[in-house]
């Protein structure tokens, strides 16, 4: 049974750090190429940032280059994102993706709320 878990999410100040899990379990993760998304209310979903399989390449959105580091770690079957300089922008509930040619799977979400 395929599982993407997210967990890491909750309240933060304004300026402040949060670091997002996505535990994979029922495939090869080492073979998926990982993104993280968000979507806040009356919002699309939007792409904040991808790492290949291998984590030798990453892509950020404009809004969160700097501030934002996506990693994996194959052997532990798990993703992150690294979020500092929390900005109230940033309050959406966060997914993650695994993406292969042959399927993609999504997590649940995780809420992120950036607040004074």
């Amino acid at each position: 049974q395929v599982q993407l878990v997210e967990s890491g999410g909750g309240l933060v100040q304004p300026g402040g750090s949060l670091r997002l899990s996505c535990a994979a379990s029922g495939f090869t993760f080492s073979t998926y190429a990982m993104s993280w998304y968000r979507q806040a209310p009356g919002k699309e979903r939007e792409l904040v940032a991808t790492i290949v399989p291998t984590g030798g390449n990453t892509n950020y959105a404009d809004s969160v280059k700097g501030r934002f580091t996506i990693s994996r770690d194959n052997a532990k079957k798990t993703a992150y994102l690294q979020m500092n300089s929390l900005e109230s922008e940033d309050t959406a509930v966060y997914y993650c993706k695994a993406v292969a040619r042959w399927g993609v799977y999504w997590g649940q979400g995780t809420q992120v709320t950036v607040s004074p």
